[in-house]
């Protein structure tokens, strides 16, 4: 098919458009701004723990009084087999992680609606904001490990050999909520419903997350459909290497993890895609 021409001319039209390129990460630039990503991890840090009267106490009453209710009603009106654990620190067990991850998924979220003023004044990597966010999270996930570890002295239970490999399930943690995260957050920048929207996401996956129960409740037909969600095997795989109790659930890791490392990925390359429109729409 010819290419049309001008009338008046003959010569051949030139239809000018948007530039297209690929989407680069960039994340030596990040490496590079690694810095300001320490500054601002240190700063939350110190900001949460100096400006409140009981300082830790808070990271600590919203895990126990979930486990609680999770003991009240799953432990002991339903009696949901726990593999010989006693329910509060099975339940509390999940929820050292989870809470990490609802706490790192609500902060990346809203980080570049929150920090509109230096986003608009500077130019830096705009990835160092959830970076900083999921980096300073960490203190308060060891405060509530702290507790498990009294719990499990409380009730007699002896971490496993392998508890020494789970800050490799912190990192599929850390990695899902990041995803997540980068996801909501440069779609929250144009549509601020998705901060609606997110409570009750949080909520639906707190259910279609082993925390309250074991994965091996789920038809095991649909065991690694369920293991989609990044959090399952992540939990999972914490309870055997803290517990060494049951056959270990490889292929529910397996998957969580896969899930994870390509919701990590799609996030940076969609929160790089929209990087340059954020100062302009926020």
């Amino acid at each position: 098919m010819n290419a049309p021409t001008s009338r008046s001319t003959g010569e051949p039209w030139v239809v000018l458009g948007p530039v297209t390129r690929p989407v680069r990460l960039r994340l030596r630039e990040v490496w590079e701004a690694r810095g300001l990503i320490y500054t601002l991890a240190w700063r939350r840090i110190n900001v949460r723990y100096k400006q409140t009267l009981a300082g830790s106490a808070w990271m600590v009453l919203q895990p126990l009084l979930t486990t609680g209710i999770f003991t009240a009603l799953f432990g002991r009106w339903m009696q949901v087999p726990t593999g010989g654990i006693p329910y509060p620190v099975f339940a509390l067990s999940g929820l050292v992680l989870w809470t990490y991850f609802v706490a790192v998924v609500n902060l990346t979220t809203m980080s570049l609606v929150h920090h509109y003023q230096l986003i608009t004044r500077v130019y830096f990597p705009r990835l160092v904001l959830p970076l900083s966010l999921t980096i300073s999270e960490l203190v308060d996930m060891t405060v509530v490990l702290i507790v498990l570890a009294a719990a499990m002295l409380l009730e007699g239970v002896t971490p496993g050999p392998l508890f020494p490999l789970f800050p490799v399930f912190v990192l599929m943690a850390a990695a899902g909520a990041l995803g997540i995260g980068l996801w909501l957050g440069a779609l929250n920048v144009q549509y601020r419903d998705v901060s609606n929207a997110l409570p009750f996401l949080v909520q639906v996956m707190l259910f279609a997350t082993p925390i309250a129960y074991p994965a091996e409740l789920v038809p095991a037909n649909l065991r690694m459909v369920y293991a989609l969600n990044p959090m399952t095997g992540t939990i999972e795989g914490f309870r055997w290497v803290l517990f060494a109790a049951g056959p270990f659930p490889g292929g529910v890791i397996g998957v969580s993890a896969l899930s994870a490392t390509a919701i990590l990925v799609s996030g940076l390359y969609f929160f790089r895609a929209r990087e340059d429109r954020f100062a302009d729409i926020i």
